[in-house]
């Protein structure tokens, strides 16, 4: 797998215009993710057409979006941002229209992905680049149903796409090569951090290594060793604070001091099959199901979703800030 270089590449010969030109960004599904989206590029000044088939998508779009954007103007808004360049379309077809680019964000549910990408295969602009933020699903999976496969790619974020800058960029086995690198250029340009994964991973990269995380703490609550305030405590006073700064694996190349990963490995190589994980997730039985939720009822403390979501955010933006990937705000560089 490879970053993407900061360099503009040339542009694929599916693309309409240079990733950097693009203007017009059609967002499908207006759920948190596709919400996220929506909120991420009209803060980069882009103009947003959208659809969703719930019969409320317009009132709900907006009030995402609107939630999100005090957290877009602490990180700064491009030349023209602005939330009333947003458009919710009746139709998938007017949505997409005159396009440059079009993020899909559909339930995850292989035979809806593979519907409605065909869909927009058929009703897009033809050299328009088309991607999916599933969080799992191969694209060689669900572009099985498109007339052109070769411009469908996935374009994986993090939740919530307007702050975390991750997109991880991979194709199908139908996939035109100059559509993943078209699209990895973009997003980039968009104001991502751009992972294009050389081959398809079932689950892609970051969520391979967040759901082992979950599948432990699932475990520990199941068998009452641990309680949801806890396991989330572990984390954000543990191992998290030097994850935002390096990854697991420069985290444990220093655990070998100056003898870097080979002496961590040598040293503690052998703990690998001490019998600490379990990998297999645990049933989600009902009493399982009810002590997660209990457990994160009172982890919040009567703060309501909203709540949680503007103190996430503050937490993310002052993160990036303190780790150099933002720029400090006006206010606090005069201090």
């Amino acid at each position: 797998m490879t970053v993407i270089p900061s360099p503009a590449s040339s542009p694929g010969p599916l693309s309409p215009c240079a990733p950097e030109d693009v203007r017009r960004v059609a967002c499908v599904g207006a759920g948190v993710i596709g919400g996220g989206w929506a909120a991420h590029f009209l803060a980069r000044g882009y103009d947003v057409t959208a659809w969703d088939p719930a019969p409320d998508a317009a009132v709900r779009l907006r009030r995402l979006v609107a939630a999100a954007w005090p957290a877009l103007e602490r990180i700064g808004l491009a030349d023209g941002a602005s939330q009333d360049r947003l458009t919710v379309t009746a139709t998938l077809e007017e949505a997409v229209a005159d396009a440059q680019f079009v993020q899909e964000s559909a339930p995850e549910q292989l035979d809806l992905k593979r519907d409605l990408l065909a869909r927009l295969d058929a009703a897009a602009p033809a050299d328009t680049v088309i991607a999916s933020s599933t969080s799992g699903y191969p694209m060689t999976d669900m572009q099985t149903g498109a007339a052109g496969p070769g411009r469908l790619v996935v374009g994986h974020p993090f939740n919530p796409p307007y702050l975390i800058p991750l997109v991880e960029v991979v194709g199908g086995e139908r996939t035109d090569p100059a559509a993943v690198t078209w699209a990895a250029r973009f997003y980039e340009v968009a104001g991502k951090s751009v992972i294009t994964m050389d081959r398809e991973v079932p689950g892609f990269i970051a969520n391979r290594l967040q759901e082992a995380l979950w599948r432990e703490a699932l475990h520990m609550v199941a068998n009452g060793e641990a309680t949801v305030a806890e396991i989330d405590a572990s984390i954000t006073e543990g191992p998290g604070l030097r994850w935002a700064v390096m990854g697991p694996m420069l985290t444990f190349a220093l655990a070998g001091g100056e003898g870097g990963m080979a002496h961590m490995l040598d040293h503690f190589g052998p703990s690998l099959k001490s019998p600490w994980t379990r990998l297999e997730a645990p049933e989600l039985d009902r009493a399982l199901y009810e002590a997660v939720v209990a457990g994160c009822d009172e982890a919040a403390d009567g703060r309501s979703i909203g709540d949680l979501v503007a103190e996430r955010d503050r937490g993310v933006i002052d993160i990036l800030r303190a780790t150099g990937r933002l720029p400090r705000s006006t206010e606090e560089a005069t201090r």
